[in-house]
């Protein structure tokens, strides 16, 4: 029997040892996942597959509208993009990976051109907790952390994207995808590493924010700024100046799946996860009454919240706890159930003014309040809500 004794085996192109071995015989393997396996909980990016959209799969508001955890955001536009929850096609790169879901910005109309405070961008927001608990040793130069995820325009061109920290002094990364062709998904790497700046506190507040950016206007961009390098984060100068093909040509589209971010120099296998997974980790942020796939402010009582232990309809009320801790004391609406109005009660078919007090991470109580439409002794109770926490 023969021995191979050694401290350290590495990839000739990697930076640092995928496996170390100690004086005592025990050892340490980085995890990679170069066969494909699954390796949990790697990911640091909440839904990243796209899979989770409790507030519905299209929607024009800016921020939080469609894919959870994901904010599309726009200002200055002439016509407000769609964001949408869109299936990945059969016989591209990403679905023979298991991508099912992407999240796309159709940009409008921008009759007006690409003005100097315009902006279409996607967001994605992390808790500093998680990054501070990730076991990146971020204040180091020679410790990295791996970002990866697909994108796809209808348009080709360049595109713009940044990574900003907001404890302490605030820093920017700003990266660019290269060249993409048109409608075809290419997948972007970007490994990054450390620095003596970064400071990421052990709470619940947003302390890691990747922007990818359709369109930004050259109020907050300027072609002096050193790609993927951390500086100071200035308002002017996030990003390198962006071309403006795609924000000008009516309705393009782009999109994204895959997004993973990792501890490491390496970019492994997307983690897939379970929906009913990815649903909880995303319902600490956002959650509803309402069963998935039913838009708020409908009237109905299917999966609605019921009390039919009282006696009077004045100052009624309903315990409801929430089906998973939230992240901090939520901004809850409440619904009434045939009419979907909101701040309103139903105390069986008569529907009452309501308010909600004693929030917190864990629940929350909805009263019925004392007034004319109230009829005394009826039997139940309902409600439906939505509860906000995210970053």
């Amino acid at each position: 029997m023969s021995t191979l004794k050694v401290d350290a085996i590495r990839h000739n192109s990697a930076t640092s040892d995928a496996i170390t071995t100690a004086a005592d015989g025990t050892c340490t393997a980085k995890l990679t996942s170069v066969n494909g396996g699954q390796l949990s909980h790697r990911n640091l990016i909440i839904n990243g597959a796209m899979i989770v959209a409790q507030r519905g799969t299209s929607s024009t508001d800016s921020g939080y509208g469609s894919v959870d955890r994901f904010r599309v955001q726009h200002s200055g536009t002439d016509e407000a993009p769609t964001q949408s929850q869109v299936d990945v096609a059969a016989g591209t790169t990403p679905y023979t990976l298991g991508f099912r879901k992407a999240l796309r910005i159709t940009n409008g109309n921008q009759t007006g051109g690409a003005g100097a405070t315009d902006s279409i961008h996607y967001e994605y927001y992390a808790e500093a907790q998680d990054i501070a608990n990730s076991g990146w040793n971020y204040t180091s130069s020679s410790s990295f952390i791996t970002l990866q995820f697909w994108i796809k325009s209808s348009v080709a061109q360049n595109f713009q994207g940044r990574i900003r920290t907001r404890h302490g002094t605030s820093q920017n990364y700003p990266f660019e995808t290269g060249s993409l062709s048109a409608n075809t998904w290419t997948k972007i790497t970007k490994t990054i590493p450390g620095n003596s700046n970064l400071v990421f506190d052990n709470n619940t507040t947003k302390n890691f924010q990747i922007d990818i950016y359709g369109f930004y206007g050259t109020d907050r961009t300027d072609n002096g700024v050193s790609l993927n390098a951390w500086a100071a984060y200035a308002s002017g100068t996030q990003t390198k100046d962006n071309t403006s093909t795609w924000y000008t040509t009516n309705d393009a589209t782009l999109e994204i799946t895959g997004v993973q971010l990792e501890v490491g120099d390496t970019a492994t296998s997307f983690e897939h996860r379970s929906f009913a997974d990815e649903l909880i980790r995303c319902q600490r942020y956002y959650q509803k009454s309402y069963d998935y796939g039913t838009a708020l402010a409908t009237g109905t009582s299917v999966g609605a919240i019921i009390n039919s232990a009282y006696a009077s309809i004045s100052h009624a009320g309903i315990m409801v706890q929430f089906k998973v801790r939230m992240r901090a004391t939520p901004t809850v609406t409440i619904y009434s159930t045939t009419t979907g109005a909101t701040g309103k009660m139903n105390a069986d078919s008569t529907v009452g003014n309501a308010a909600t007090t004693q929030e917190g991470e864990n629940g929350f109580f909805a009263y019925r309040n004392s007034d004319s439409s109230g009829v005394g002794g009826s039997s139940f109770m309902r409600i439906q809500y939505q509860a906000i926490s995210e970053l």
